[in-house]
This record gives C-alpha cells, structure tokens and sequence, in this order.
C-alpha cells in the first residue's frame, strides 16, 4: 500500500501539490504549517538591473501590482512551476534552474547577468551578490498553530518539505508534541533542505530537481517507517 504524503507548504501551493499527488496515485495528508503574506515593496528602476530572479511563484501571486513594472526584464527562475507562473504574468522566462537559489545565481553569472533583482520571500533571501544586485523580499510566511491530534495523523507517513524554514518548524513541533521522529519519512525539495534536518527520522531523501514529480519520485525510494 502506498504511503501517505503529508504536505506541509503554505497555500495555494499545498492544495497544488495534494492535486498533483493525486493525479500521480498518492494518498496525501494537508497539514499546512505557514501561510504566506504579501509585504508592502517599492518598485525599483527597472533600468537598474538586467534579470530577475525568482526562487518561488509565491513572489508574483502575493507582489501585487507592482510587479508588472517589472515584465521587460528576463526571468531567471528555479523549478518548471515558478517559470510556468513567470510566463502567466507576461515575463520571458531567459532560463530554469534545476537546484536551489544559489544554483540559480550561477546559472544567472553564466548568463552574463551582473544586475539581477531577486524577488523573494522573508528569510528566504539570497545574498546580493555576484550576479544579484539587489534582494527585495516581497511576501512573508507566518507560522500557523498546528493541533495536536493534526500533527500526530503525521505517524507513518512522509512528509514533503518544500523549504528549510518548513523542516526547522517540523522539527521543532515534533520535539515538542514528543512524537516518534522514526515514525516520520522526509522527501525534502532539495538537498539544501535535507541538509538542515537533524538524526532520527524514518530516512531522509532529497528530490533531484525542485519539481514536485522528482519529489514524489524521490518519496518512493524511502523505506517503510519503524511506525509502519
């Protein structure tokens, strides 16, 4: 029998990945741990940079208006998902990382980009920096309460971990429930948020491109938890 998937990403992002999961023959669990903000943001010049680079589609759901002042300047973007909604709000997307924001950044230097604007969200910024010029963040995800009996349904299952801020909290909120971490399997979107997990969980695996079908794929490695 196929194992739960527990999505823990903010909206609307968790309620695509239960549907692509769903599509794929998962079973999932929707347990969103943040929801995500818009912040307020000046536009800048758009004369003053040569690319922008997206690490989440997040960045143009909650940008508002502003960024349509921004549609001249090539995309730079990480995952097929965020250049798809890149392409949606009218922008040309120049190319599509298939790793991390920081990955992205070198892609951007070997592009010749030397000016690039980075759109991003609270505490998920890259730093200004060889081909990024600037980093503006433009949303924020605020943690929500998680109920008891909601984190325990988390038993036996893998949970999906599409940021490192998401596996800090997962485990943060494990410890603190005293659940089993052995119980729980991880398929985390990138090896960057595999890395920022501690010991003890039902094995851990880290999507090879930050797509939800590599990580569903990634999930069917994992062996059956201690729980199971």
């Amino acid at each position: 029998m196929t194992r739960v998937l527990a999505v823990l990403r903010p909206e609307p992002g968790n309620a695509a990945t239960c549907a692509r999961a769903a599509e794929a023959g998962y079973a999932t669990l929707s347990l969103p741990l943040f929801a995500v903000e818009p912040l307020d943001w000046d536009v800048p010049d758009p004369a003053q940079h040569d690319a922008l680079i997206l690490t989440s589609a997040n960045a143009l759901r909650y940008g508002g208006a502003g960024i349509a002042a921004l549609t001249g300047l090539p995309v730079l973007a990480v995952g097929p998902h965020t250049a798809a909604a890149a392409r949606a709000a009218g922008f040309d997307v120049m190319a599509i990382g298939s790793g991390d924001g920081a990955q992205i950044a070198s892609v951007a230097h070997a592009h010749g980009i030397r000016r690039a604007l980075h759109l991003t969200g609270r505490d998920r910024t890259l730093a200004a920096d060889g081909a990024i010029a600037s980093v503006l963040p433009v949303y924020q995800s605020v943690a929500v309460p998680v109920a008891p009996d909601a984190l325990g349904a988390l038993d036996g299952t893998i949970a999906l971990l599409h940021s490192a801020r998401a596996a800090r909290r997962l485990e943060t909120l494990v410890t603190a429930a005293g659940l089993e971490r052995s119980h729980i399997a991880i398929a985390a979107f990138s090896a960057a948020i595999a890395a920022t997990l501690g010991v003890g969980w039902g094995g851990v695996v880290a999507a090879a491109t930050p797509d939800d079908a590599a990580l569903f794929a990634a999930a069917l490695a994992l062996p059956r938890a201690t729980g199971d």
